[in-house]
């Protein structure tokens, strides 16, 4: 039987780059003392008068057919806090969607097609390549380095440009590094695809948490309005993954040449679950702020915790729910140091090669779990690389 090509161009890019993160579902569902430390589930729930919202609305009735652009509440709640950040933003720039992957796919969808470049940062989020490659395109990558922080520079995106470049997929914060990038990194990013006329779609899913700083995005600096387009959502933000309720902002010739590519995928959200995000973007909702003091304390309590653990080093993030870990001095890569760790410790994290080649010798760590299986994941983690130091270092208990 025939297949189309988009089942061959994303074949390598599903469910394999969570093979780990399966794995150790698999073994904690047999019995096996597993610490999970893979994916961003955060361990808060969402705020009661959230769900109580949802709840209220499904009482009503909206559970009906929704509409392509959004439900007006949402669109309007999203209208206005955009309008705050920059003052053109009417419901004419709005779309919605079943979260922030949705988002990207459709977004992706109309702007590149066959033989176009999207230009991304190494390391980047497991899902991107998928993303880029749906339509066609190639991602085109520009190295984002340690020593800068994983701050993506300007010079090295002009020299990452080919002709055939058309889009900036930019993360901030970023996803897995936890990098910010300051006004001045998005004004320089902001000039060059200014110069070389490239579209800017940013990821702002991790915007409410920062743990230090101010939040900078392209989509507030008026001389990129025309090209640039957030996606966002209330997962990480609300912790409300499994809602699934996101949205991209962006100028309205692209909204409204967007939206009938987006009905004829989806017709709309769900109406109780618009309401709801409406209700969570129109009040003040304690969640992000607890889930800032909450992910910055955890990520320097595992810096401290593996401060004299052999071969391991911990780099502190500047936002988001995860920190990565260096464990090139092991002599491994973070692909054999994660299913060693599943393998002796029962400790799951993700192998930094599922990020891209630029994190090949890391592996990522979720800093959504309570304190005490962050310390006994810790501890776990210091053994293996004393074993591996070949027994030269310290086992350190991690603080109480």
């Amino acid at each position: 039987m025939r297949y189309s090509s988009i089942t061959e161009r994303l074949a390598d890019l599903g469910s394999g780059k969570w093979a780990l993160h399966i794995r150790a579902r698999q073994l904690k569902a047999s019995g096996a003392d597993i610490i999970e430390l893979t994916i961003g589930e955060p361990d808060l729930p969402p705020d009661a008068a959230l769900l109580a919202e949802a709840q209220r609305a499904m009482n009503a009735g909206r559970y009906r057919y929704s509409n392509g652009r959004g439900e007006p509440p949402v669109v309007a709640a999203l209208a206005a806090r955009y309008a705050r950040r920059r003052a053109d933003v009417t419901a004419e720039n709005v779309l919605c969607f079943p979260g922030t992957q949705t988002a990207l796919f459709a977004v992706m969808l109309g702007l590149t097609e066959a033989g176009d470049g999207v230009l991304v940062g190494d390391p980047l989020y497991a899902t991107y390549e998928g993303v880029i490659r749906s339509t066609g395109a190639h991602q085109v990558i520009v190295p984002l380095r340690a020593e800068h922080g994983f701050h993506m520079q300007a010079a090295d995106l002009e020299k990452a440009i080919t002709p055939d470049c058309r889009v900036l997929l930019l993360n901030t914060p970023h996803n897995p590094t936890g990098a910010v990038l300051t006004k001045e990194d998005i004004a320089a990013i902001g000039e060059v695809c200014r110069k070389h006329d490239l579209w800017i779609v940013c990821d702002e899913v991790y915007e409410e948490l920062i743990f230090d700083g101010v939040f900078a995005s392209p989509f507030d600096m008026p001389e990129l309005a025309e090209r640039t387009i957030v996606v966002s959502s209330i997962s990480k933000s609300h912790a409300a993954p499994g809602f699934r309720s996101g949205w991209a902002i962006g100028p309205a010739e692209f909204a409204n040449r967007l939206l009938p590519v987006s009905e004829t995928m989806l017709f709309g959200v769900q109406p109780f679950i618009a309401d709801m995000t409406a209700y969570a973007l129109t009040h003040e909702i304690g969640t992000s702020a607890a889930m800032r003091v909450s992910y910055r304390s955890r990520a320097a309590r595992i810096v401290a915790a593996l401060e004299d653990a052999p071969g391991v080093m911990a780099l502190p993030p500047e936002a988001g729910m995860f920190i990565l870990l260096d464990v090139s001095a092991t002599g491994m890569s973070g692909e054999a140091f994660a299913w060693k760790l599943l393998e002796e410790e029962g400790v799951a994290v993700m192998p930094g090669s599922s990020f891209g080649e630029e994190a090949a010798s890391y592996v990522r760590v979720s800093l959504t779990v309570p304190e005490q299986a962050i310390d006994e994941a810790c501890n776990r983690i210091t053994r293996l690389a004393v074993r591996l130091s070949g027994g030269q270092g310290l086992l350190k208990e991690c603080q109480a």
